[in-house]
């Protein structure tokens, strides 16, 4: 379960995202269904993923993804079950808004800025949307939902998500990048004059998706942080997936070899059923309770990796099908996971909100039941450097020749146990004064976890029940070990902490500051690896401290604040590769992160129909405690002390302009800028500062029809992004080798045309 996905800036969330919520009394047996004031747009214009949420950007690489539905997570952990493969931002949404660090370390227990997204329920008028997008790759998406009531006191909803991606280019194998289907059914009960309500809604998920065996890209480093398109390969256009698609494997579970294809680790499948409770009693105390039941049979991704780019020579014993000439172009050692997973989860928030004098306050609860059943399986394989690329054959020691090698040589992993949340929480919005604000709150969770795990490392033909006898570099004999599940049990407390205070100076000027501290412990999907040992589980610690000034007035919303932010302990299992070969090996790693930034942001009305976002972001992530002792010979060990956290930019901006012709003509850009990243772990490779580029028109033709055209990446940049295959371990000494050398990474999405039409009826 790697976790190499990194955040991403949102618009004005620094400042001023503030939670939705749907726990607002029922007004004329009407569910509200109106949007937040977080623009949709904002939230899921991504530049990486066009099925994604945006992440969110604090400074620290990111755990999960963080999205909650009806106020649960919409999957209780991505580390398996992707959050794409079960929630969209569909039509069966009525609100999506956001939830500050602050909030979110209080509701969740996680400090990070977080989708918080609330079903449409129904109201007494019939309604219903159709929304249809598509691209001009070929890409359909059908978004439908019908809401309404039955007599005086029953609401009713119904959805239906279709996604037809073939992505940017054929992979060949499969028919779609990404195919999901979403579907879902709720029914309303109002009661005891609308002060209260009751639903329940089924949902169904089935969703296969390419992921990462199509995310990568052979591209030629120049040197000075600019990329290099390959002849006779197009970023973005031009598929890295193998033609074929079949392979073999060594079952993880039992050691016997297998084979399969790609598109059949891809299915992902899910059936929940959620209860939602409102009431509120005549004292104006709100009473919320929601809870669901999900089983996800499915659970599963592949899982593509790299390492050098180098000349095969004859030496290197490598043919192509039907061929007796040694291969001798360029090749790569490609890595494969094939994860499999069961998930199953209980949850249950309740909360009561009363305000009281000044003071608005909640108390809250949380029960959150996970149950994970997980094991994933690697080989290793060579390809040529080509669009479409072949798997050799290679010759082997006796003679004979094999495509795939090196079977769960790399982190193939197991988990199959539970993890269990319950926690308390409060917190209070009191104004004290017209011009003074105190927001504070506090959770105290009590964590358990039971697990079986492998604690072993590994070597090429791991699996369970087998017996290895483990030696040092010198071949002594350290160990004989039989390879089986190990049984690991927690019992811990967490818990978090927020106080943030405004005070305005003057009408339109004030000062904030706020500090949010949370903690955890390594959770079950940590421990699918070799997992902590004992001497290494070590309570994650996150301290949030910001402060800041503001001004606003009719036409300018302005946000300036000092942001420090660190994390400790953090758990990351890296595989990493011998400079200039295909060698690698899996090691885990517990460090430090932290950064201290400015932002500032502002929302700006010049002029009536006139719309300006902008936002400029400084940042200094840094390691701490950062070590990695070299498994290879020759290779000197790594300390990273200091090094800037790779991935992450130290400069970003955000420009968002958009203007209104008229009232049902609306034309927008958006402008994201990515600073300077590094590409590796010794900062020697980096990759040069980006624009993402977004921009559309919107048209309301009458009160039935809207329709709209995006465009994205209208600037056609062809950059790379995220890290580089195989220099993991690269020194800065090394980096002028590497001027004009061929190697491989993620890559932007290319220019795209999208139209959308929406009817509503």
């Amino acid at each position: 379960m790697k976790a190499s996905l990194f955040s991403y800036v949102i618009s004005a969330a620094l400042s001023f995202a503030t939670i939705a919520t749907a726990s607002k009394p029922v007004e004329n047996d009407t569910i509200s269904s109106k949007k937040a004031e977080i623009s949709e747009r904002n939230v899921m214009l991504n530049a990486s993923d066009a099925n994604k949420p945006r992440e969110i950007q604090i400074g620290l690489p990111s755990e999960d993804v963080n999205v909650y539905e009806n106020g649960l997570p919409a999957v209780y952990s991505s580390a398996v079950h992707k959050l794409a493969t079960h929630w969209r931002s569909d039509a069966s949404l009525g609100e999506v808004g956001l939830m500050t660090p602050s909030e979110s370390a209080i509701a969740t227990g996680n400090i990070a800025y977080s989708v918080n997204s609330f079903s449409k329920l129904g109201q007494k008028e019939f309604k219903g949307v159709l929304d249809y997008r598509t691209n001009h790759f070929g890409w359909q998406n059908i978004d439908m939902n019908v809401s309404g009531g039955i007599g005086n006191r029953w609401l009713y909803t119904a959805s239906i998500y279709q996604n037809f991606d073939p992505g940017s280019f054929s992979p060949k194998f499969e028919n779609f990048s990404d195919r999901t289907q979403l579907y879902h059914a709720g029914l309303t009960r109002l009661f005891n004059n609308n002060r209260g309500r009751f639903s329940v809604i089924y949902k169904f998920s089935k969703s296969s998706a390419l992921g990462s065996m199509i995310n990568a890209a052979p591209f030629i480093y120049v040197g000075d942080g600019s990329v290099k398109e390959i002849p006779g390969f197009k970023l973005g256009t031009s598929s890295y997936a193998p033609e074929g698609g079949r392979f073999q494997y060594m079952d993880v579970m039992d050691g016997k070899m297998k084979s399969g294809r790609f598109g059949d680790f891809t299915g992902n499948k899910a059936h929940e059923v959620a209860m939602l409770f409102d009431y509120t009693f005549r004292n104006n105390l709100n009473w919320t309770l929601n809870a669901k039941f999900m089983n996800a049979p499915e659970a599963n991704y592949v899982d593509f990796g790299g390492s050098n780019i180098n000349k095969a020579t004859v030496a290197d014993g490598l043919f192509q099908d039907g061929s007796e000439d040694a291969y001798t172009g360029l090749v790569e050692g490609r890595r494969t996971w094939l994860h499999l997973g069961k998930v199953k989860n209980a949850l249950l928030t309740s909360e009561l909100k009363k305000k009281i004098g000044d003071h608005d306050v909640r108390l809250g609860l949380n029960e959150w039941f996970y149950h994970l059943d997980y094991h994933s399986s690697s080989f290793q394989w060579v390809g040529t450097v080509t669009e479409y690329p072949q798997i050799l054959n290679c010759v082997v020691a006796d003679g004979t020749t094999a495509k795939f090698s090196g079977f769960n040589e790399l982190s193939p992993e197991y988990t199959k146990g539970t993890e269990n949340k319950l926690a308390a929480y409060f917190t209070d919005n009191w104004q004290v004064s017209p011009k003074f604000t105190v927001y504070y709150g506090a959770r105290l969770e009590y964590y358990r976890m039971s697990a079986d795990q492998i604690p072993y490392g590994r070597y090429s033909g791991f699996h369970i029940g087998d017996t290895h006898q483990y030696t040092d570099n010198e071949g002594n004999v350290l160990s004989t070990e039989k390879i089986q599940p190990q049984k690991v049990v927690k019992d811990k407390l967490n818990y978090a902490a927020t106080a943030q205070f405004t005070y305005k100076l003057t009408k339109n000027f004030g000062l904030t500051a706020d500090g949010t501290v949370a903690t955890r412990f390594p959770r079950i999907n940590e421990y699918a690896g070799t997992g902590p040992t004992e001497e290494q589980y070590k309570r994650v610690t996150i301290p949030l401290l910001r402060g800041g000034l503001f001004y606003q007035n009719d036409w300018i919303n302005l946000t300036s604040m000092i942001t420090y932010i660190s994390k400790s302990n953090n758990i990351d299992q890296q595989n990493v590769t011998k400079p200039g070969t295909t060698q690698s090996k899996t090691t885990l790693l517990i460090y430090d992160i932290k950064t201290l930034g400015w932002t500032t942001s502002a929302e700006i009305n010049p002029f009536k129909g006139f719309h300006l976002h902008t936002l400029f972001t400084y940042q200094k992530p840094t390691y701490n405690n950062y070590f990695i002792k070299s498994p290879f010979e020759g290779v000197p060990d790594l300390n990273a002390n200091g090094n800037i956290v790779k991935e992450i930019p130290q400069i970003l901006a955000e420009i968002d302009p958009s203007y209104n012709i008229t009232p049902d003509l609306r034309l927008w850009l958006s402008f994201r800028y990515f600073g300077k990243t590094y590409a590796n772990l010794t900062n020697a490779l980096y990759f040069n500062g980006r624009w993402e580029t977004f921009g559309g028109v919107n048209w309301k033709v009458n009160k039935h029809l809207s329709l709209g055209t995006t465009v994205v990446n209208f600037l056609n940049q062809k950059g790379a992004s995220g890290t580089i295959s195989g220099a993991e371990l690269l020194g800065k000494e090394e980096a002028g080798k590497f001027k004009d050398h061929y190697m491989s990474g993620n890559y932007l999405r290319p220019f795209t045309l999208e139209f959308s039409a929406s009817l509503s009826f």
